[in-house]
C-alpha cells in the first residue's frame, strides 16, 4: 500500500500547487501587476524547480546505483520527454488561466475535476478493458459523472461570481389615456 502514500503526497503537493503558483506570479514584479512578464518569469522558476527536482535528484539516485548513463531505450526516452512537455504545457496553461482572470480555487478545481475524465478516456483508448464495457461498473461511471458535476458546481457557484441583477421593475397599472 505504499502507492497510496505516494498518491496522497501528490494530492497534497498538487493541491497547493495552483495557489503557490499564483502567489509566485503575483509577487514576481515589484508593482504586483499580473501581466505576461510576471507569468513568464514565474514559469521560468517553475522550470528551474523541475530541473532541480526532476533532473538532479534522479540523476544523483541513478549515479549512486551506477546506472546514470546506461540502459536508456529510445522509446522510453521519447515518451518520457512527451510526458514532460505535456506537463509543462499544462503548468503554463495554469499560469495563462490565472492571467486571464481565473482564481486558483476555480482554475485548479476545473483542472483536477477534468483531468481524471481525460485520463480515463485516453487510458481506455490506449488500453481498453479486456471485456469491453461489460467490465465497467456503474460506480466507476458515476465517479466520472460526479467529477464533471463537481467541476461544474465549483465553477458556477464560485465565491467571486457576481450576484444576478434584479429584474427591472414593471409598471403594474396601465397609464390612463386622456379622453378615454
Amino acid at each position: 500500500m505504499n502507492w497510496i502514500l505516494f498518491a496522497l503526497l501528490t494530492v497534497v503537493t498538487w493541491g497547493v500547487y495552483g495557489v503557490l503558483l499564483h502567489m509566485g506570479q503575483s509577487q514576481m514584479l515589484p508593482s504586483g501587476t499580473l501581466d505576461a512578464e510576471a507569468r513568464y518569469k514565474s514559469f521560468l522558476f517553475v522550470g528551474l524547480a523541475y530541473f532541480l527536482v526532476a533532473v538532479l535528484a534522479p540523476l544523483a539516485l541513478l549515479m549512486m546505483q551506477g546506472k546514470a548513463f546506461s540502459g536508456y531505450r529510445s522509446e522510453g526516452m521519447f515518451w518520457s520527454l512527451i510526458a514532460g512537455i505535456t506537463g509543462a504545457i499544462g503548468a503554463f496553461g495554469v499560469l495563462l488561466a490565472f492571467g486571464a482572470g481565473g482564481k486558483p480555487y476555480v482554475v485548479m478545481s476545473i483542472i483536477f475535476a477534468g483531468a481524471p475524465i481525460v485520463n480515463v478516456a485516453y487510458s481506455f483508448y490506449n488500453h481498453p478493458p479486456k471485456d469491453g464495457w461489460a467490465s465497467i461498473k456503474p460506480q466507476f461511471v458515476l465517479g466520472i459523472v460526479l467529477a464533471a458535476v463537481g467541476g461544474y458546481l465549483v465553477t458556477y457557484h464560485r465565491p467571486d461570481k457576481p450576484a444576478p441583477k434584479p429584474a427591472a421593475a414593471t409598471a403594474t397599472a396601465s397609464p390612463i389615456k386622456p379622453g378615454a
